[in-house]
C-alpha cells in the first residue's frame, strides 16, 4: 500500500500543480470566466483515465492464462517505460513548469472554447494515463496476474488516499498557505519509484515466462520462500513496496538488476548535478491568486 500511496501521492501532485497553475494563472489575469474551460478539460481527462483502468482491468477477461500474462507482461513494461519517463522529466521540468503552462494559456486564451479545455485536458490526461496504467501493473503483481486470487483493493484504495491527500496539498499550495521544495520531493520520490518500477519490470518478465514468451520459468536464482512467507507480514510489505518475489528466476533478477542500477545511477547523477550546478532550489512555481 506504501508504494501505491506514493503514486497516487506524487502523479495527483504533478495534476494537482498543473491545475493549480491555470487556475492561478486565469484569476490574476483577469480571465477568471475560462474558468469553466479549465474544468470541463479535467472531467475529461479523468473520464478518459477511468475508462482505461476499466479496459484494463475488463478487457483481458475471458481470453486464455497464456494470452492474459501476455499482455499483462507487456503492459507491464509499458508502465515501467512510462513512469521511467516520468521521473525523469519531472524532476527536469519542475523549475519550469509554470512558465511553459503560462505560455501555452496566453495562446488558447485567443483560440476557440475547446483550445483552454484541451490543455487542461491533455496535461491531466498524461498524469492519468500514467497512473492507470501503473497501479494496473502494481495490483496485478500484488494479485498474482489476471484470475490471481490476491486482493486489489488495499493498493487502489491507498493509491486512492494519495490522490486525496494531493488535492488537498494542491489546494493548500493554490490558496499560498504553504509551499512545497518541489526539487527535494520529486528527487525522493523519483529514486523511491525508479525501485518501485524495478519490482513491476520484474513481475512482467515472470508474466512473460508463463505465458510462454520467454525461457526460464522454472530457473530460479533463488528461492526463500520458506524464510519469507508470502502471507507473513514482512512478506506482505517486501511484496507491496518494492514487489519481492521469493522465488525469483534468474531471468527477473537480470531484468531487476540492469533496469535499477544503470536507472538510478543516471538520476542521482543528474540531481547532483542540478544541486552542485548553483541554481536555487525549486519551490512550488504555483501563482496564487490575487
Amino acid at each position: 500500500m506504501l508504494a501505491n500511496f506514493l503514486i497516487g501521492l506524487r502523479e495527483g501532485l504533478e495534476a494537482g500543480l498543473v491545475v493549480s497553475i491555470l487556475m492561478a494563472y486565469l484569476a490574476r489575469s483577469g480571465r477568471s470566466h475560462l474558468v469553466p474551460r479549465v474544468w470541463a478539460g479535467i472531467a475529461l481527462a479523468v473520464g478518459v483515465s477511468l475508462a482505461f483502468g476499466a479496459l484494463l482491468t475488463y478487457g483481458p477477461r475471458g481470453l486464455t492464462f497464456e494470452a492474459q500474462e501476455a499482455i499483462g507482461g507487456t503492459l507491464s513494461i509499458v508502465a515501467v517505460g512510462f513512469v521511467t519517463w516520468m521521473v525523469f522529466w519531472m524532476a527536469h521540468a519542475a523549475r519550469s513548469l509554470s512558465g511553459r503552462l503560462r505560455d501555452r494559456v496566453d495562446v488558447a486564451a485567443e483560440g476557440g472554447w475547446f483550445s483552454l479545455a484541451l490543455i487542461a485536458a491533455l496535461a491531466v490526461g498524461r498524469e492519468g494515463l500514467e497512473t492507470a496504467l501503473f497501479l494496473w501493473s502494481a495490483s496485478q503483481a500484488v494479485a498474482g496476474g489476471p484470475g490471481g486470487t490476491g486482493s486489489t483493493w488495499q493498493p487502489l484504495l491507498a493509491a486512492l488516499a494519495g490522490i486525496v491527500v494531493a488535492v488537498a496539498l494542491a489546494y493548500l499550495l493554490y490558496r499560498g498557505a504553504i509551499r512545497l521544495d518541489l526539487t527535494r520531493f520529486f528527487t525522493w520520490t523519483g529514486a523511491f519509484l525508479i525501485v518501485v518500477a524495478g519490482g513491476v519490470l520484474s513481475y512482467g518478465v515472470h508474466d512473460l515466462q508463463e505465458a510462454g514468451i520467454l525461457p526460464g520459468l522454472n530457473s530460479y536464482l533463488f528461492d526463500v520462500s520458506a524464510q519469507v512467507p508470502a502471507g507473513s507480514w514482512y512478506g506482505v510489505l517486501l511484496k507491496g513496496t518494492v514487489n519481492f518475489s521469493p522465488a525469483t528466476t534468474h531471468l527477473e533478477a537480470l531484468a531487476w538488476v540492469a533496469y535499477v542500477v544503470p536507472t538510478m545511477t543516471l538520476f542521482l547523477l543528474a540531481a547532483r548535478r542540478r544541486r552542485t550546478a548553483g541554481r536555487p532550489a525549486a519551490t512550488t512555481p504555483v501563482p496564487t491568486p490575487s
